[in-house]
């Protein structure tokens, strides 16, 4: 191996890496990175590198050219919308009660449906005020009186159809109620 003063060496056998500073016939001495002088026979040592190549690497290389190797040129991609997803309902309302009150303690049964009701009318009155499409309610399955009021109350109004929703996505605690958008809105 031609080894010559000024050469960076790792030493084999050992984590230690050096700059050679000294040759004399079968033993080099290399300063360690934390000043040390060691020696080793040739056959101990590989030639990782120059001193001098690794001080220069970084001061040939402009800071610009080495930051525009790093950034990638990012595509503009477009978000395409599933047939299936177009004609999914734009609003969901959760019927709930822990998610409408904050303590239902002290609250009678009649009180909870009455909130829950409550928030059902208003929510469906916006959404034909806004002209929105879909809405669903999710009541979840309990003994299905809050079920039977929405389906009172969404019979009240003569643009609105109501069905079960996805099955897929809700389970079987849901209403999709469908807003006709050229009907009367009389109540």
């Amino acid at each position: 191996m031609n080894l010559k003063i000024g050469d960076v060496v790792d030493v084999l056998d050992d984590a230690l890496s050096g700059t050679i500073i000294a040759i004399v016939s079968n033993t080099v001495t290399i300063e360690t990175d934390e000043g040390f002088e060691l020696e080793f026979k040739p056959s101990e040592l590989v030639k990782t590198k120059s001193a001098t190549l690794r001080n220069n690497v970084f001061n040939s290389a402009s800071l610009q050219q080495v930051l525009s190797e790093k950034t990638e040129k990012k595509r503009h991609s477009t978000t395409k919308v599933k047939a299936k997803e177009r004609y999914e309902p734009t609003m969901e309302v959760d019927l709930h009660l822990h998610k409408l009150v904050d303590h239902e303690r002290g609250m009678t049964n009649y009180d909870k449906l009455t909130i829950q009701l409550d928030t059902a009318r208003h929510k469906l009155e916006f959404a034909i005020k806004k002209r929105l499409q879909k809405i669903v309610f999710i009541h979840g399955v309990g003994e299905g009186v809050l079920k039977m009021e929405l389906e009172t109350l969404f019979s009240r109004y003569d643009n609105v159809k109501y069905y079960e929703a996805d099955y897929k996505k809700y389970g079987l605690g849901a209403t999709e109620v469908y807003i006709m958008q050229n009907a009367s809105t009389t109540n």
